[in-house]
């Protein structure tokens, strides 16, 4: 057996390392690319990856949403209030989705750190956080325009997973979030050498496929037809709070303020099962309500 010794570029510069991948490593192991998180720069401005990613989340909300309202005209939106609907979303993301990173999953860091806690173009956001922060933003949005809550959360669940999963493939070029380790020989298994030389899930991507681009399907053909209140809104915290717990076994957990409960769950494990359960409950009950 011999040992595999790969190099490996860190950045675009010149600098490098040596990985030793182990005796029985094979040749063929993917590492990760390591974009640089600089996208392009204009002048003195430099566009990051991950505000990109955040880019391309908010146009697809708009193009979805528009679609979404033109296949279901009796809901009764149009181009302008989707617009201040993004507007209200993006505040809401941000906001919720930073203090979410801070107060759940990274306090002690954040404590010592205060001054990281406004850096949100390094990554780091919350998607829990970033959920109530929607949550919230939706309620004011339908106090000020007359929309029920329920009305206003059941038309955007179709259009945020789409928004997810470019998060996701955010993650992955900025090289955050890797997955745990392999247990054996999986095919696409990757390096992230400034981790360690094991191969791990590219759990990023395993997230964007899943609580991403299946979770849109789902929710695009069942929000195609009328349903009764707040059941798309139950369908999307039953799957994504599905979806996610599921993907948490092949991702490395944050530690988080919950990472010590027993049963082995991670945080985002724990704030998932209330979402399920909820989601759950408000199914069955916006069943009931149907038949009444």
């Amino acid at each position: 057996m011999t040992t595999v010794v790969r190099t490996i570029h860190i950045t675009r510069k010149a600098r490098r390392k040596r990985v030793v991948l182990g005796p029985d490593a094979p040749e063929s192991m993917l590492v990760h690319p390591q974009f640089d998180p600089i996208a392009f720069s204009l002048g003195p401005l430099s566009v990051r990856w991950y505000g990109l990613m955040y880019l391309v989340a908010f146009v697809l909300f708009v193009v979805l949403g528009r679609m979404h309202a033109r296949r279901r005209p009796e809901l009764g939106w149009n181009a302008q209030m989707i617009d201040d609907l993004l507007l209200y979303g993006v505040i809401g993301v941000i906001v919720g989705g930073r203090l979410g990173e801070v107060l759940f999953f990274q306090p002690g860091y954040y404590l010592q750190h205060p001054g990281e806690i406004l850096a949100v173009w390094k990554g780091g956001m919350s998607f829990h956080g970033g959920f109530l922060g929607v949550l919230a933003a939706m309620w004011l949005y339908g106090r000020k325009h007359g929309k029920g809550f329920w009305q206003v959360t059941d038309f955007i669940a179709p259009l945020v997973p789409t928004g997810l999963a470019a998060g996701r493939i955010g993650n992955f070029i900025n090289g955050e979030l890797w997955g745990r380790p392999v247990d054996g020989d999986l095919p696409w298994a990757m390096v992230f050498p400034w981790v360690d030389a094991a191969p791990r899930h590219p759990s990023q991507l395993y997230q964007a496929a899943g609580e991403g681009l299946l979770l849109f399907v789902i929710l695009w053909f069942y929000a195609a037809s009328p349903r009764p209140l707040r059941a798309v809104s139950a369908v999307f915290l039953i799957g994504y709070g599905s979806l996610r717990f599921i993907a948490e076994f092949f991702r490395t957990p944050d530690p988080g303020i919950f990472g010590t409960l027993p049963l082995g769950l991670s945080t985002a494990q724990w704030l998932c099962v209330p979402m399920v359960v909820v989601g759950g409950v408000m199914l069955v009950l916006a069943a009931r309500g149907a038949r009444r």
